[in-house]
């Protein structure tokens, strides 16, 4: 949970660098929520009102996290716009989120990837 209260705070930094898991995290709380909203807006009978309240609330700071998750491995945000292509703009940005963070610093920062020393 921690993961998508980090994403909300931070949801106007579209600067610097955000691990898979975070990434990944935010995601699934998300779902989560959003069909815990699904299911109350179904049940109170609001024609979905909760459902696009709740997205517009989310917009923000999923399109943040999604721009620093392309940070971390060396792309610019500018790759978003890879989803208007049908399809295979969904898998290379799927298969983005799913790359490993690129060692090291980058341009957008510091690894956020703890180092493991070995001895």
């Amino acid at each position: 949970m921690k993961w998508y209260v980090g994403a909300l705070k931070k949801y106007a930094v579209f600067d610097g660098r955000a691990r898979r898991r975070e990434y990944w995290m935010y995601s699934l709380f998300n779902l989560l929520i959003y069909c815990a909203v699904a299911v109350v807006d179904r049940v109170l009978g609001l024609s979905g009102i909760l459902d696009i309240l709740y997205i517009l609330a989310t917009f923000m700071p999923g399109l943040a996290l999604s721009v620093r998750r392309l940070h971390d491995i060396g792309k610019s945000g500018f790759c978003l716009l890879l989803i208007a292509i049908p399809i295979i703009g969904a898998i290379m940005l799927l298969f983005y989120a799913c790359r490993d963070s690129q060692a090291g610093n980058n341009e957008f920062g510091a690894n956020p990837k703890p180092q493991v020393m070995s001895a």
